[in-house]
């Protein structure tokens, strides 16, 4: 082989003069893309969930209801509605009477076995997540799932109980492991204290990343903890 080839010829790079107004242009888009797309897309959210909320004026009798009183329909009186009905409902759960009478209620649901089973587990979920001195689904962790050595984002459901705890050496975590783009399908998975790290990052922050795909990374606050053990060290940055 003749190894006195002349090089090869270079590739003329565009100018700046040549790719900046396609530039300019393209930030511009990107730029309008960010201010208008977040807006559309909350405003068809709220819309949405306002109409959905405004057919339960149907269970209004028709005489009754705004659209006939007025003469004109009002948006967001079924979210006035939803939130009256929810107070008035924990006003009267919440005397002796009530008490009594959501029990006698969910002493006949607890009789028909497939109704039993959901409403116990809904009910369950909802006391544990909403309750004030509940700990669920308050903390972001890092857990290391699939596989040793792969990280992913997770959520603290609670300490397992009974028999999960008593057959295992260690004591374990109840973790919530979520799915991307939907965060409301994942997997229960139950880790050692001593192998989970705590992050700083709140719920809402942790959410974002997963919803977004981890494109939108919230702002570094401090470096995650081991949960019942002193600061890890960061990990070393590998080329």
């Amino acid at each position: 082989m003749n190894d006195n080839l002349p090089p090869a010829p270079e590739t003329e790079q565009p100018s700046g003069h040549a790719r900046g107004p396609v530039g300019t242009l393209r930030r511009y888009l990107v730029a309008g893309l960010l201010v208008w797309v977040p807006l559309i897309i909350t405003w068809w959210v709220v819309i949405s969930l306002v109409d959905l909320m405004d057919r339960t004026l149907v269970l209004i009798p028709p005489q009754y209801r705004p659209e006939e009183l007025l003469g004109f329909h009002v948006p967001g009186l079924g979210v006035i509605l939803a939130l009256v009905v929810l107070v008035v409902t924990g006003v009267v759960a919440a005397n002796i009477l009530g008490r009594r009478l959501v029990g006698l209620w969910e002493g006949m649901l607890d009789r028909i076995p497939l109704v039993r089973s959901v409403y116990s587990a809904v009910k369950q979920v909802l006391h544990t997540v909403l309750s004030s001195d509940s700990k669920s689904f308050r903390k972001v962790l890092m857990v290391e799932y699939p596989s040793k050595g792969l990280w992913t984002l997770a959520f603290l459901a609670g300490d397992p109980v009974g028999e999960i705890q008593d057959k295992t050496a260690k004591e374990m975590l109840t973790v919530y492991v979520p799915t991307a783009p939907n965060p409301t399908s994942g997997y229960v998975i139950f880790v050692p204290r001593d192998e989970v790290i705590e992050l700083d990052m709140n719920v809402e922050d942790a959410m974002r990343m997963i919803v977004s795909l981890g494109m939108v990374v919230p702002p570094a606050r401090a470096n995650g903890r081991v949960l019942g053990a002193p600061p890890v060290a960061a990990p070393e940055a590998r080329l």
